[in-house]
């Protein structure tokens, strides 16, 4: 009996209201879009930011992440059923009916997007209703046919900074790319480590990650290892243009050689425990640098006045 039939066949312990339509919803997800587009926002707004307002932007972009998690799951479910990590999702099960996910989703990405055209501006509107639809209908289905999926994927995925910049400017510039281009660059790393611990479940389900592929083995770190080097100009890129000062540039570095150092050993041999240590750096890599990116301006400036 296969792992998946062993799970199915296990008591599924019931679900509660909540903690389904959590699942669907994917809330820490949600959280980290929320934070990517308030880092955006912030830098974009200065030392005159309306939190609330701002907080409240975040807010509608994650209403439309929500929507996303739903209707990519949406999508999904038949794939999700014969993959161990997903077969006891709540559309697999039928805890939620797929009809009531079609509308939940439609509701979030309508309140999402008017939300932010009415109290923002039409082009944010449009930019999160498009990382959206690129998300899942682009993205979503592509993992079934290609291996390109996860280069297609990082656009909508590098799209949360941006989206709380044009929230509060109105238009795309400076950070707002540095931003974008940096988690674009860091989402390679990130999910190659997490396709290939889950490898023979995505092949399992036919998806088309590269480690599930026949006669890839190796591929998987080596294109880690490529990124993460990428990465690390591209991380620096504010600072080369005047828009950042020495702890953003000492974060950068670290966090960016960290990164670069798992991957390498990654790449030298794929084993579970260093795929795992892959994606742990990734998770500390972002909201450090992302929070230490905030603290750069108040040193630069107290820098500044002492000086004086």
């Amino acid at each position: 009996m296969s792992q998946v039939q062993t799970l199915a066949a296990a008591p599924v312990a019931e679900q509660t209201f909540v903690q389904a339509w959590s699942a669907l919803c994917k809330p820490r997800i949600t959280a980290m879009v929320g934070f990517a587009a308030f880092v955006g926002g912030l830098l974009a707004a200065g030392s005159g930011a309306n939190l609330l307002s701002l907080a409240e932007a975040c807010g509608y972009i994650g209403l439309v992440g929500m929507a996303s998690s739903v209707f990519n799951q949406l999508l999904e479910r038949d794939t999700d059923a014969r993959m161990v990590r997903t077969a006891r999702r709540p559309l697999v099960t039928g805890r939620v009916r797929a009809r009531d996910a079609v509308w939940a989703g439609a509701l979030l990405t309508a309140a999402g997007v008017l939300g932010l055209a009415l109290r923002f501006n039409t082009l944010v509107a449009l930019l999160t209703l498009a990382t959206m639809v690129a998300y899942v209908l682009v993205y979503t289905p592509l993992k079934r046919f290609s291996s390109l999926n996860t280069a297609v994927g990082a656009i909508p995925g590098a799209m949360p900074p941006l989206l709380g910049f044009v929230a509060v400017t109105g238009e795309a510039s400076g950070w707002a790319w540095y931003l974008f281009a940096i988690l674009f660059a860091w989402q390679f790393p990130h999910f190659l480590a997490i396709a290939w611990l889950y490898r023979e479940d995505y092949a399992r389900a036919g998806l088309k990650m590269l480690p599930a592929l026949p006669r890839t083995e190796g591929m998987a770190g080596r294109q880690a290892l490529l990124y993460s080097l990428a990465l690390l100009p591209v991380s620096l890129l504010p600072a080369l243009r005047g828009d950042a000062g020495w702890l953003y540039v000492a974060a950068a570095l670290l966090f960016g050689v960290a990164y670069t150092v798992a991957s390498a050993l990654f790449a030298l041999r794929e084993t579970r425990s260093r795929a795992r240590a892959v994606l742990i750096v990734s998770l500390v890599y972002l909201p450090a640098l992302y929070s230490l990116t905030l603290m750069d301006p108040l040193v630069r400036a107290f820098g500044a006045r002492g000086s004086l």
